[in-house]
């Protein structure tokens, strides 16, 4: 497991360490190597960071620019590689462990707003805001296929051979990828409010998807399965509704975190129905989390989440930071007496 103990002393109030330098502006998304602690943090600042975490310690390892904000990240499987699409219309292909120049391996006609690679096609998928979805083999310049949406494309989670996309509208679009140029199914989102964000279980039978309205919903996509569905409020402090703005699978115990716009994170079970672990919240919203791949690390950046506007964004007040934390396993994941029941519907 990871030590911590050597990173930036703060005054976070959950014991987290910080991650220095920091980003220049708000963080848009955070993604761990599958092979090593290497973390990749993409901003508003048009800029993609690495830094190293290792015996303790974190360190800056290299960074590329785009021409406009970043807003979205992913690894190839080989932990080789980062992928990173943002306002630019553009996925950059960045060769970090060679320390080769980026490239530039897709293009959109609107915003990337999620990429992810798949090992099992070799192929890189984009999600925009030009309405469409679509696949790429990173050495050809055209797309193998372009699937269209029904609206922008918003959210995006896939644990191979499901895939499932978030878009405007509360459509949510299912693909089985062994099958990948027709959807599976399309339903509406369980929940009323527009959709932040997603995550496919680890056994791929089902889905969490997070809402501007502070609750999440654990949705199965076998039909006989409805039954196990449910919706549950977080992120909520007496009148005052969050965004959920991540959902993260832990890698091994299968338990999820999510990050809200209130400034907390805080770790559940979908399948007792029950809160592990509530955090205390920091100053700022969390607009991403990730865990690294053995789920020693949680990271999770703190800063202006761009949800009221940039008239209401000032960069002096709103400091970013990114932030890692140890989950302790026996208080956040092993059955205990002060678990929380969730309320669900």
């Amino acid at each position: 497991m990871a030590s911590l103990t050597g990173l930036a002393a703060n005054p976070n109030p959950n014991k987290s360490f910080e991650i220095l330098p920091n980003p220049g502006d708000s963080v848009s998304s955070l993604s761990f190597s599958p092979k090593s602690n290497l973390l990749v943090a993409t901003s508003w600042d048009n800029q993609v960071r690495c830094w190293e975490i290792v015996g303790g310690n974190s360190q800056p390892k290299a960074s590329i620019s785009h021409d406009q904000p970043v807003l979205c990240s992913a690894w190839k499987d080989d932990g080789t590689t980062v992928f990173s699409g943002g306002c630019d219309k553009q996925v950059k292909m960045w060769p970090l462990l060679s320390g080769g120049q980026p490239q530039t391996v897709a293009m959109h006609d609107a915003p990337v707003k999620e990429i992810a690679w798949i090992p099992q096609m070799n192929l890189l998928v984009s999600g925009s805001w030009d309405k469409t979805l679509r696949y790429w083999d990173t050495r050809q310049a055209n797309p193998v296929h372009i699937q269209q949406l029904p609206e922008r494309c918003y959210a995006l989670t896939v644990n191979y051979p499901l895939m499932i996309v978030g878009t405007a509208d509360r459509n949510l679009v299912v693909f089985n990828l062994q099958n990948p140029q027709t959807e599976f199914k399309r339903i509406q989102s369980p929940l009323k409010y527009q959709t932040r964000c997603l995550a496919a279980f680890p056994d791929q039978q089902g889905f969490l998807v997070g809402s501007i309205e502070g609750r999440v919903g654990v949705h199965h996509i076998d039909d006989s399965q409805q039954s196990k569905n449910f919706t549950f409020k977080c992120h909520r402090e007496g009148n005052d509704i969050f965004s959920v703005n991540s959902l993260n699978f832990h890698p091994v115990h299968h338990t999820f975190a999510t990050a809200g716009s209130d400034g907390a994170f805080n770790f559940w079970d979908k399948d007792s129905k029950q809160r592990l672990k509530a955090f205390s919240r920091c100053p700022l919203p969390i607009p991403c989390s990730t865990f690294n791949s053995d789920g020693s690390i949680f990271a999770y950046a703190v800063c202006y989440d761009w949800s009221r506007g940039a008239e209401n964004h000032n960069p002096a007040a709103a400091k970013t930071s990114i932030y890692l934390h140890s989950p302790q396993v026996s208080s956040a994941y092993s059955i205990h007496p002060c678990k929380v029941y969730l309320f669900w519907h």
